[in-house]
């Protein structure tokens, strides 16, 4: 019937018969016109359809889609003379064949459905047509048939259709043109006002081989990428709208979950019920057996109820996810399937090239064919691979940030009961670690079906090329799998006690951090080296063990290739004599298993992945599924008479106790000031609560009238600037602004703070005092402007003076919110006069209502409770400094400490080392710091501050920011890691690698030789011994093989152990020896971070990294050198090839690193945004600021999802690129064994192809290698930045004092200098003094005259910067500061203990008898206590102490001073955190104890110096007066004010 059609011969196999190969024109003509055409026709309707669903405006007309139009208009005309044509010529000779005038119009109706497309496509933001550019790379490939025929038969001299063949001619180079222009990207003016993502308008050849991304990778070639670099995601890809259509999904999955859960527990229940039912009382039982059943059933309950409350709605999440992204796993799936086919076709080839080989008589055409063939076949599989991993990756990330948004959403609207249940840490971790485990397994999803398949595949094809004898071989795989299975158990042990040991040292090291100062007055910090050093061997130990089980590992992983090969070929010739193993069999089999190898591997990792998520789910969906908070109790009514109202309402915390607040009844009127007082523990807190809606309702409600503004009980501060914490979200409106600021008390504060309000506050307000804190956080609410003010003791945390000031200026009835309704919990008695009425709580009844006058006319709770008050701070009024006359003293200078330079003042650093939420200390000095400030900006001159202006607005950031190296990592910090491993190693390792390497090439070129001998003894019987001997040797290279990896994984496993031990010590020597200005400019985290990831790195996976480089390396060269071994001429392939290679590589490399420490450094904010939201949850709920903080956390997301989206895209751009490199290595390697047919055998084609194939996997392995060597690498630079940190002086030197030193105790001070840093002004002017042996002295002076300073010189914490110090006439800048530290004492101002045993706390070097530690604890009064404890003087200390009070503290400090009882005693502010009782003991015993001992007391209350031989006075660093208390007391100089606003008048009332 075709041949009708054409008027010629339709198909004729004796066309591909010979030399020169063609196919007949009838079939060019009509099956490789129509296939594109078909292709055209079938997909036009559904793409039209996909355009009109996905269309936006309009856009203008641009060259692009004029160029495209006019083409094929052009193409329209060749059409339609050729058809003219046609005509033309019907009637001058006989009918032409029908498909001369089909295929014309054919064409005439496609180019016009072209150009509707074309132009339909102007309505989208992609112009580009995928379907179109399919379209015209079809009919190229299938024209170019028709193409070369033509050519032929004009070669021939046949010129008779010369108008046909140039129409075609003609048409072929259009059809060029327009696939060249469609491949270009169109940007119409719309598109690029809109986005500057250009993914969006990508072509599809851009598309499909990410050269969009070019710009980027240049840029970052040249320069190291910043945030503003990387491009925005498209709107489809946003965290919003990918967490509204999860939501959606996930509300029906959670409501069929919970069906599903109550029809659980109705069962359970049911179950019991029978249970209970068969168990029923006997009449006869006695009354005991009846008491024990009554017991067990009341247990069974109990147990039933907490079962049933660990139950929750589950198997929602998976499906969820499902629904949520199954497009993208479709699409996914589609484009593994194809890879994993196309994959099979590779062995198949090879087979036919062998063939082609080995047959002398094969025309050459077909080489080229099977060239060819390999290449395209390459090439597609390279673009599903990329494309199925550019969706997998996409889909891990859209997952984790889904979740991610999910966790937060959720948090915003837990119940506080859910929320008990974790803590932050926890919360986080769900975050950052669980969101993290779907990401992995995202990735890998598809090899759930996919290994089963590729291993399927392989058995059969197996099975076809060496039949039963592969059983053999894929017997020993299967037997390898449980051997791998019980080495990773053990590794995963191994592991998870290491994990242990690191979270030990890591506890300790961040103790020793926290405490440093401590361990420096001690010289306590060689104990604490062994302590660490001691855990870090323990972890050496099992790293050494896991080392080794990776090396046993790796070997199995290297043999077992061989070691199935050699087993397969073994069987193969030894089952039957006529099986000889050929080139075809032996390298098909090759290829296939190395496909073989791949699922193998990753079906165990999957599993454990899985497991690891399924683990993570049910933690997500108990969190996602945790009760909200339940609101329904809290009612809002405009037209309410009252703002506040509380009609029978109890509240709890937990339906499981007792309500806090139990049936109030309250009226709160509009602009009342409400004072609400009871004991600690009363329910005043629960009581502010209830109004919030942040506890659960019992009965009653709550109905409020307009906003709330919250203050809490703790300050809440955000980490942003002063201002931002302030406006909370809110529009600046300067004038009340400044209102606010004056009122909250915040104006003296900017001027100390180094740029106002602009000042960088630290995480959680660290560099701020309790009483800042607390001003801030009352002036966000009084900003907010809000109708109702809960006001939880907001003036708890200031001192009374400022408490005075915040009540008068903002909450009193004359302060800024007198219009308002307050509810003010407060301690404070002086207020309660001035407040419209007060509330008495007592145990969350409230007992009493009314004002102040009426309570105390009763004489109930309130009156009773008032005297008590009053009696109490009486007694303690003389210890509490009064500073109200203080604020007009004008005379004082400002010193350096107070006008910091920069944010990290050391006096903010020492007031805030350790914050005590709201101890007394915090209470009083806090704001002492600050007013001495007020006075000192009081002074007229302020030149200084005006030049160090510059400085001070570059302090604006709390603490200098880390340094994040840019660029490419300096050969230097390799050399410094190969140095710590020791060089030896590193040559051993290579010769090993190297050994290896060469028995690889070894092998086969021996399988070459072995499959050569089908051809030598062909027809002729295959001698045993020569069969003998081709198996021995396989086998001795395939075991030289494993025993050089082996070899060189145990040589680089000790190497690498040698480089983790010595890089932590030298860390930890210098971290030790560092002076402490790098402690107080450093952070905690920072350190601590060296010596976790960063040593972990070093541990762990930079050992690795550089295995596998070695590895990949070593493996690219063997292959290259055994394909130019066979093909010589494949050297000057090699040459542009790796030029490319190369270029690309170092292109995206410098891309790579620096989109990975983006995706670090934007990471964080995520987790710190989110733990602070847990911390502030009340807060924020109170201002109904939730959706704020949601769109805050997106946008954070989206930050950090940018740049991992681009550094994905960055790898697949690499991976296109380098799979292109290592395709054209395999096509001509091809290419050449058609080209040297003549001098090639089967079997060296199979070598160099059956190796080809392999390099592409390798290529792309090396420079991902490459990249995460340099990433991981940064580790040793950043832990080389803090080993080359400067030290402080030697412990010991060359003169050391004499044993007895110092036997007086006299200290003499010499125009004595001090300053805290070389760039800072001196601290200490010039201090000259004498401190007789066995005198007490004390010293005294407001914040920041230098009294710690004084302190630290003794202890050489600071160095002097003039002048001389002498203890009994020996300088102490010329001994060692051990040998110095060790003969002081000191009782510090914070009571710092350390986990360990209470005895380590005390002795940590031993040196002391148990007799002489019970002593000295007798002494410092806690022999009782620690008597009364299980284990005594090995009773385990918590973290920071935490399980002694405040008090018991300072005693163990004092117990640390007798034991050492040194000649000299310095006592830095010991009792100020104590209350008067512990204080008092303190005094007692050192009046006792070291009464022929020299004592320097720095006094907080002036009462505990008054019995000193003399007091120092200091004043901006400088002593202003120096005598006994008496004399002091009778002059009117500055001790005498101090002592009046304490109330001391002489010394008799002071004591």
């Amino acid at each position: 019937m075709l041949e009708e059609f054409c008027n010629s011969v339709f198909w004729n196999a004796s066309f591909l018969d010979r030399p020169d190969a063609d196919l007949p024109l009838c079939f060019e003509q009509t099956v490789l016109v129509w296939i594109p055409l078909g292709f055209l026709w079938l997909l036009a309707p559904w793409h039209l359809y996909c355009i009109y669903k996905s269309r936006t405006s309009k856009s203008s007309l641009t060259h692009l889609y004029l160029t495209k139009q006019v083409l094929v208009v052009l193409l329209l005309i060749t059409s339609v003379i050729e058809l003219a044509l046609t005509i033309v010529e019907s009637q001058e000779q006989p009918t032409p064949p029908p498909v001369q005038y089909t295929n014309p119009c054919l064409f005439i109706v496609t180019w016009v459905l072209v150009l509707v497309i074309h132009h339909c496509k102007r309505w989208c933001v992609n112009q580009d047509s995928w379907v179109l550019i399919m379209f015209w790379i079809f009919s190229l490939v299938c024209g170019v048939f028709q193409f070369q025929t033509f050519i032929r038969i004009l070669l021939k001299g046949n010129n008779s259709n010369l108008a046909e063949f140039c129409l075609y001619f003609i048409s072929y180079g259009i059809k060029l043109l327009t696939l060249i222009v469609s491949s270009i990207s169109e940007r119409t003016p719309e598109t690029k006002a809109s986005s500057n993502n250009p993914s969006a308008t990508a072509s599809f050849l851009s598309s499909i081989t990410f050269s969009w991304f070019d710009s980027i990778i240049v840029k970052g070639y040249k320069h190291p990428l910043t945030l503003e670099d990387v491009w925005e995601l498209n709107e489809d890809q946003k965290t919003q709208k990918l967490s509204n259509i999860f939501a959606k999904h996930m509300e029906k999955g959670i409501k069929k979950a919970r069906k599903a859960l109550q029809k659980r527990c109705q069962k359970r229940k049911s179950q019991e019920k029978s249970e209970t039912q068969m168990n029923g009382p006997n009449i006869s039982q006695s009354q005991d057996n009846l008491v024990l059943e009554d017991m067990k059933q009341k247990k069974k309950k109990k147990e039933s109820i907490t079962g049933t409350s660990q139950d929750f709605a589950k198997s929602w999440l998976i499906k969820t996810l499902f629904n949520t992204f199954r497009g993208v796993l479709m699409k996914s799936f589609f484009y593994k399937l194809v890879q994993d086919l196309l994959t099979f076709l590779s062995p198949q080839l090879l087979k036919l090239m062998i063939s082609f080989a080995n047959d002398s008589s094969s025309y050459i055409w077909k080489g080229y064919v099977w060239s060819s063939l390999f290449f395209v076949v390459a090439l597609i599989q390279s673009f599903c691979l990329q494309w199925y991993f550019q969706y997998c990756f996409i889909l891990g990330m859209d997952v984790r940030t889904t979740l991610m948004d999910s966790i937060y959403r959720k948090t915003l609207t837990i119940s506080n009961k859910s929320r008990k249940q974790y803590t932050i840490g926890e919360t986080v971790n769900l975050m950052a670690v669980d969101a993290q485990r779907f990401t992995d397994v995202a990735n890998f999803i598809h090899l759930i079906w996919s290994c089963p398949l590729q291993i399927i595949l392989s058995i059969v094809f197996l099975w076809l090329e060496l039949g039963p004898s592969i059983l053999a071989g894929l017997g020993l795989m299967i037997l390898l799998i449980p051997i791998n299975a019980v080495l990773a158990t053990k590794s995963r042990k191994i592991q998870v006690e290491n994990m242990k040991n690191k979270d030990k040292r890591l506890k300790l090291m961040n103790e020793i951090l926290g405490g440093i100062k401590i361990l420096k007055y001690f010289a306590w910090e060689p104990s604490f080296m062994e302590q660490i050093q001691g855990i870090r061997k323990k972890e050496l130990k099992n790293l050494k063990s896991f080392s080794l089980l990776q090396s046993v590992v790796v070997f199995i992983f290297s043999l077992a290739p061989i070691m199935v090969s050699l087993i397969t070929f073994t069987v193969y010739v030894l089952v039957d004599s006529n099986n000889v193993l050929d080139a075809q069999k032996a390298f098909t089999s090759i290829t296939l298993f190395n496909i073989l190898r791949f699922p193998l591997a990753m079906f165990p990792m999957l599993i454990s992945s899985m497991l690891q998520v399924s683990v993570s789910t049910e933690r997500l969906e108990k969190y996602l599924t945790g009760d909200d908070l339940d609101t329904s109790s809290i009612r809002w009514d405009v037209h309410s008479d009252k703002a506040v109202q509380f009609h029978k309402a109890s509240f709890t915390w937990d339906r499981s106790i007792e309500p806090a607040i139990q049936n109030v009844t309250l009226d709160i009127k509009t602009g009342q000031l409400i004072a609400v007082v009871g004991t600690v523990g009363s329910g005043k807190s629960s009581l502010m609560a209830s109004i919030l809606g942040e506890m659960e309702p019992v009965h009653g409600h709550i109905t409020l009238k307009g906003s709330i503004a919250y203050v809490p009980q703790q300050s809440w501060i955000q980490n942003g600037t002063m201002k931002d914490n302030i406006l909370f979200g809110s529009p600046l409106d300067e004038e009340r602004y400044y209102q606010v600021l004056e009122a909250c008390a915040l104006l003296t504060d900017l001027k100390i703070l180094p740029a106002g309000d602009l000042t960088e506050i630290g995480e959680k307000g660290i560099n701020l005092s309790g009483g800042q804190k607390q001003r801030i956080s009352l002036a966000r609410a009084v900003y907010n402007n809000s109708d109702i003010y809960i006001l939880d003791d907001p003036l708890s945390a200031v001192d009374s003076h400022v408490g005075k000031h915040l009540f008068n200026k903002v909450i009193g009835p004359n302060g800024l919110l007198k219009d308002k309704t307050r509810i003010l919990v407060t301690h404070g008695i002086h207020f309660l006069p001035q407040v419209d009425d007060i509330v008495v709580l007592v145990n969350g009844v409230i007992v009493e209502k009314g004002s102040y006058s009426d309570l105390l006319a009763n004489k109930a709770t309130f009156a009773k409770n008032l005297k008590l008050f009053a009696k109490k701070s009486s007694s303690e009024g003389e210890a509490t400094v009064n500073e109200s006359e203080s604020e007009n003293e004008d005379d004082l200078l400002p010193s350096v400490e107070e006008i910091p330079n920069e944010a990290v003042s050391i006096t903010l650093k020492r007031e805030n080392n350790f914050q005590r939420t709201l101890s007394r200390r915090s209470r009083s000095d806090s704001n002492r710091h600050r007013k001495s400030l007020r006075n000192s900006l009081k002074v007229g001159n302020m030149k200084p501050k005006q030049k160090e202006n510059e400085e001070i607005v570059k302090g604006q950031k709390l603490i200098e920011k880390e340094t994040v190296e840019t660029g490419q990592v300096k050969f230097s910090v390799f050399l410094k890691y190969l140095n710590a491993m020791g060089w030896w190693f590193i040559i051993f390792i290579l010769l090993a690698y190297m050994a290896n390497s060469v028995a690889f090439m070894g092998s086969n070129f021996w399988l070459s030789e072995w499959t050569n001998d089908a051809q030598d003894y062909l027809n002729k019987t295959y001698p045993t011994s020569q069969r003998d001997l081709r198996i021995g040797i396989y086998g001795v290279l395939g075991f030289a093989q494993g025993f050089f990896v082996l070899l060189a994984s145990f040589l680089s496993a000790y190497g690498s152990l040698h480089a983790s031990q010595t890089l932590h010590l030298q860390l930890l020597y210098n971290i030790l020896r560092a002076p402490m200005s790098f402690f107080d400019t450093t952070p905690t985290g920072r350190i601590v971070n060296r010596f976790a990831n960063d040593i972990s790195t070093v541990d762990d996976t930079i050992p690795a990294s550089l295995r596998s480089w070695i590895l990949c390396f070593l493996g690219i060269i063997s292959t290259l050198v055994m394909i130019s071994a066979v093909t010589p001429v494949f050297i000057i392939i090699i040459i542009p090839l790796a030029i490319i290679y190369i270029f690309v590589q170092r292109f995206y490399v410098a891309t790579s690193r620096q989109l990975r420490r983006l995706d670090s450094v934007t990471k964080s904010p995520i987790y710190s945004h989110f733990s602070e939201t847990v911390s502030g949850l009340s807060i924020i709920r109170a201002f109904e600021h939730q959706q704020r903080f949601q769109k805050h956390n997106e946008s954070l997301i989206d930050i950090n999802k940018k740049c991992v989206f681009s550094w994905i895209i960055s790898n697949r751009w690499l991976a296109i690129r380098l799979e292109l490199v290592g395709n054209l290595v395999v096509f001509f390697s091809a290419l050449l064994g058609v080209i040297y047919k003549e001098d090639l055998r089967g079997d060296a084609v199979g070598l160099v192809l059956s190796n080809a194939l392999n390099i592409t996997q390798t290529l792309n392995w090396l420079v991902r290698m490459t990249s995460e060597l340099e990433t991981n690498i940064v580790a040793v630079e950043r832990i080389d930045e803090y080993i080359k940190v400067k030290n402080e002086a030697p412990w010991i030197t060359e003169k050391r004092p004499p044993d007895d030193w110092p036997s007086k105790g006299e200290i003499h001070f010499s125009n004595y200098q001090v300053r805290y840093r070389p760039e800072l002004e001196l601290t200490l002017h010039g201090i000259t003094c004498h401190i007789e042996s066995a005198e007490k002295v004390g010293v005294v002076g407001r914040t920041g005259a230098g009294k710690s300073s004084l302190t630290s010189c003794l202890f050489r914490i600071l160095e002097a910067a003039g002048g001389q110090l002498t203890i009994d006439g020996l300088d102490i800048a010329s001994i060692g500061l051990h040998d110095l530290r060790n003969k002081l004492t000191i009782i510090p101002q914070d009571p710092i203990l350390f986990s360990g045993s209470l005895r380590m706390n005390l002795d940590p070097f031993n040196k002391y008898s148990d007799e002489e530690i019970w002593k000295a604890l007798e002494l410092a009064h806690l022999k009782p206590y620690v008597e009364g404890l299980p284990q005594g003087l090995g009773h385990e200390v918590s973290e920071a102490g935490d399980n002694f009070s405040v008090g018991q503290r300072q005693l163990l400090c004092l117990g640390r001073a007798l034991l050492r009882k040194s000649k000299i005693l310095i006592m830095d502010e010991a009792t100020a955190a104590v209350d008067l009782e512990t204080d008092n003991l303190i005094h007692t015993t050192i009046r006792e104890e070291f009464s022929n001992c020299t004592v320097i007391t720095i006094a907080h209350r002036l009462h505990t110096i008054m019995d000193c031989d003399r007091i120092i006075v200091l004043d901006s660093g400088k002593i202003i007066e120096y005598d006994s208390p008496e004399k002091l007391l009778q002059r009117s100089g500055p001790f005498y004010f101090m002592a009046k606003d304490a109330g001391i008048e002489s010394l008799n009332t002071s004591l």
